[in-house]
């Protein structure tokens, strides 16, 4: 049996071919530089202020070239969605105003490019999987929790790296015929890709904020479609940013170690990657003076709704950290008096490389710079709307005697 024949049996339904998705989802129609640039959440709680951050970021990037900046909901892993937090995240995203130009909207979608919702794509991704399986670099895998496990367990015991790669990639190593008849006789599979590296050679890889730096090359054999037919986030990902045409990536610092995964994914496609921005996290002082990375867990400000409650002006928090993300733009903002950030130009060279402290203070600084331009019918407004949300003694208070309260 040939791959090609293998593919057929596993998707005897998919009729289209990659080509007839690039047909679909052509190159932009852009200026020259222009950059496209997403954001792509999962719908499994609130908005992060890192995730704030790096959306923030994208943003920016996208408007100051003229491109695009989209909104791609990743909602495969169906075992940690939160119901409504997808539309929750949009709608605090707006507050702050980075606002996209297309995707996903919380109750809607817009855009050519559609659609922007990971769990209605699966025909785009069951399209690139069958073509995968038919060039034979994607294989089933009937391997069952235990069969995992105890690969594990010989991998700890010989000290080795772990994973499901080479020799313990057992699945790999069944013949075609193999395959069919086990899937014929209703066994429970996953696709796994076909790694052609080896985590003793290294590849070259350029990053935005890094520059130039060698990893090593990725030889796990990754799973891309899980059992419940939805595929994996790293498979996704490739696929929705070449259909997409995301020319540039950003996202956290700790993603860094999946970049080869992704490059050999873009390479097995015979794409071109997207360009990589991995931004630096941002950091607490622990009680015992250690740096650790804001901590959805433990830290109130790792919620952008602690700032909302805490009736801190959004625009304070955007510019607190955008100081975070360039290293001049705290001086350009003091001198152009807190106004007119949509001018200041983002560059990924003023990056810091080490994780950012949160410091409450500036913060601090800069809301109390901002409040104190407001006219008083504009704070009146900010008050009450405030008020109405988050604390009824104050609304009482202010409906008293409005004209008292903006006289103060």
């Amino acid at each position: 049996m040939t791959d090609i024949e293998l593919a057929n049996l596993i998707f005897p339904n998919i009729t289209k071919t990659v080509d007839d998705l690039e047909k679909r989802y052509p190159p932009r129609n852009l200026p020259e530089g222009a950059e496209v640039t997403r954001f792509a959440p999962s719908p499994t709680g609130f908005l992060h202020t890192g995730s704030l951050f790096t959306s923030m970021i994208c943003h920016k990037v996208a408007k100051q070239s003229k491109g695009v900046f989209y909104v791609r909901l990743e909602d495969t892993d169906t075992k940690r969605e939160i119901q409504g937090s997808g539309k929750q995240l949009i709608e605090q995203l707006n507050i702050f105003n980075v606002v996209p130009d297309e995707g996903y909207y919380g109750d809607h979608q817009e855009g050519d490019y559609g659609p922007y919702i990971q769990s209605e794509r699966s025909e785009i991704y069951n399209i690139v999987i069958k073509y995968l399986i038919s060039i034979g670099r994607a294989y089933p895998c009937f391997c069952k929790a235990e069969d995992l496990d105890f690969i594990r367990s010989k991998q700890e015991q010989a000290k080795l790296i772990p994973g499901y790669y080479g020799q313990f990639a057992k699945c790999r190593f069944l013949t075609n015929e193999e395959r069919a008849e086990r899937i014929k006789n209703g066994e429970p599979y996953v696709i796994r890709f076909k790694s052609a590296g080896n985590h003793v050679r290294k590849i070259r890889v350029k990053d935005l904020v890094r520059g130039e730096f060698e990893i090593a090359q990725n030889d796990q054999d990754i799973v891309i479609y899980k059992s419940d037919g939805l595929p994996t986030y790293h498979f996704a990902h490739c696929v929705d940013d070449h259909f997409m045409r995301t020319t540039t990536v950003i996202r956290g610092e700790e993603w860094i170690a999946s970049l080869p995964i992704h490059v050999e994914l873009f390479d097995a496609m015979g794409w071109k990657a997207p360009n990589y921005a991995h931004l630096p996290v941002i950091m607490k002082l622990d009680e015992q003076g250690h740096k650790r990375k804001l901590s959805k867990r433990l830290d109130n400000e790792a919620a952008v709704s602690y700032f909302l409650k805490d009736g801190l002006p959004t625009e304070a928090l955007i510019m607190y950290l955008m100081t975070i993300a360039n290293s001049n733009f705290e001086e350009w903002i003091l001198q152009n008096k807190f106004e007119h950030m949509e001018e200041f130009k983002f560059s990924f060279n003023k990056m810091s490389l080490e994780g950012a402290l949160f410091d409450i203070g500036k913060l601090t600084f800069f809301s109390r710079e901002i409040l104190a331009k407001k006219d008083k019918e504009t704070f009146f407004n900010m008050a009450y709307e405030y008020a109405k949300e988050y604390d009824e003694s104050l609304l009482k208070l202010i409906e008293s005697d409005p004209d008292y309260f903006k006289a103060i």
